[in-house]
């Protein structure tokens, strides 16, 4: 299965809030995501939550992307042609995966950058997050 398969007409939706990103010592409830290795715990918290957690480094304003589709496990390579497309444009990424989909995280800052690549490569991306508050 070719990974520019997959990515062409698939839907990439850019999360309304705003996260950070944050090595801590235990989980957060409201965690989006919390990964526990060997040596730290990261957090991944809705930005506006990032007070009520005990956190050593907090590395604020990113957005969330997420790929609409159930990836399969043979799919090869798909994060490492989104990678690169990005890496292309000057835009670093936060990457976590779920069992069926990943989701990249890009700051604000690069945003449109990251967009407009995932466009470059047939992604529909929706992107309500510049109207939350409308």
């Amino acid at each position: 299965m070719d990974p520019t398969d997959v990515l062409q007409d698939g839907v990439v939706r850019v999360s309304t809030e705003t996260y950070a990103i944050c090595r801590a010592d235990r989980d957060h409830p409201n965690a989006f995501a919390t990964v526990r290795d060997e040596t730290e715990t990261t957090v991944v918290i809705d930005e506006t939550d990032v007070d009520s957690l005990d956190a050593s480094e907090v590395e604020r304003g990113w957005k969330r992307l997420t790929f609409e589709a159930e990836l399969p496990f043979e799919l090869v390579g798909f994060l490492a042609t989104v990678a690169t497309t990005l890496a292309a444009a000057d835009v670093s990424v936060f990457v976590l995966s779920s069992y069926s989909t990943d989701h990249v995280f890009v700051s604000e800052a690069e945003l449109d950058a990251a967009v407009a690549q995932l466009e470059n490569l047939g992604c529909l991306v929706t992107d309500n997050s510049r109207h939350a508050d409308d």
